[in-house]
């Protein structure tokens, strides 16, 4: 019976010498400080997701993050107001030589939109418009009925819209038809969101948005009010079965990961910082953006820039693998 107990009492001993150890804990994250975006609506709904992510893993972190256009989110950066520019275009030799360090994060595309109020729509989805009838509706001006396309039954004017605020998406646009934004012909509208509302009240109206501000990101169908207009590819004066991509934003998607959609008006988008990142908490973020942060790209209606892009941005960041210099 002594033993009995004796034994006991060790084993108690034990056991309360092993409860007082200290259980080892969750490494306490050291990331702390801000960080600033500005510019592209392309890139907004992305780099929102983004920050959300990234502070969810660093409470200690803040990111804002404000759209204005893509030309906004150029000066913004070179003028050293923001941390990040977000830019929907390629970035021009001038601004690489005020500094401007580009890194491809993402990519999608700029889509001819009409209203869902168009009386001709229905002819319009059957035939799709030439990329020679959207030059002559922006560039020349020589399209300003909606008779010269399709025909003399449909008399109504043709009202054109474009952007008012230097943008990606207007330059990409541009591009597309061989020229830049300030050849552009229209109304000027401000915003993604600005030239989206005009057209879809304006029966009459043709503009151009980026692919997240044409497709509603519930439902992944055109805007309620707005309808994507088709582009005829090869030029036929018809549709055909592989030209009609625009059903859903998956759909799409999936065409300009074909190569099906042209480039432009598919395009990169990037974060544009002024030389190499001047904080470890700015190239962290950069680099998670490029690893971690691309599995959220296809469920918010881009696609990734490629393994090439990645390294390369890896690279001119420091951060060759996620996190560590």
């Amino acid at each position: 019976m002594k033993i009995t107990v004796r034994v006991l009492v060790i084993l108690l001993a034990g056991c309360l010498s092993g409860a007082a150890q200290p259980v080892p804990g969750p490494r306490p994250d050291k990331l702390r400080g801000t960080i600033s975006l500005s510019g592209a609506w392309a890139l907004y709904p992305m780099a929102v997701r983004w920050a959300e992510e990234f502070q969810k893993l660093h409470p200690g972190v803040r990111i804002d993050v404000q759209a204005g256009g893509a030309g906004k989110g150029m000066a913004d950066v070179l003028s050293g107001a923001v941390d990040v520019g977000m830019v929907s275009r390629q970035v021009n030799p001038a601004e690489i030589e005020k500094g401007a360090l580009a890194v491809a994060v993402a990519k999608d595309a700029v889509v001819p939109t009409i209203s869902g109020k168009n009386p001709f729509l229905a002819e319009i989805q059957r035939r799709g418009l030439k990329k020679e009838e959207f030059a002559a509706i922006w560039i020349t001006k020589t399209l300003q009925s909606w008779a010269g396309l399709i025909g003399p039954q449909a008399s109504a004017p043709l009202h054109s819209y474009t952007r008012s605020d230097a943008c990606g998406a207007a330059d990409t646009w541009a591009a597309y038809l061989g020229k830049r934004q300030e050849d552009l012909a229209g109304v000027g509208v401000y915003g993604d969101p600005g030239i989206a509302e005009a057209v879809k009240r304006d029966p009459r109206g043709i503009g151009y948005n980026n692919v997240n501000f044409a497709y509603d990101a519930k439902t992944k169908k055109p805007v309620d009010g707005l309808a994507v207009c088709p582009i005829d590819l090869n030029g036929n004066g018809n549709l055909d079965p592989a030209e009609r991509i625009y059903a859903s934003r998956d759909d799409l998607i999936q065409a300009i990961a074909a190569g099906i959609y042209p480039s432009p008006p598919a395009r990169e988008l990037y974060f544009v910082l002024k030389g190499k990142p001047r904080s470890a908490l700015l190239a962290d973020f950069v680099g998670w953006v490029l690893t971690t942060g691309q599995k959220y790209v296809a469920e918010m209606g881009y696609l990734p820039p490629g393994p090439d892009h990645i390294a390369q941005g890896l690279t001119a960041v420091g951060r060759g693998v996620e996190g560590k210099k």
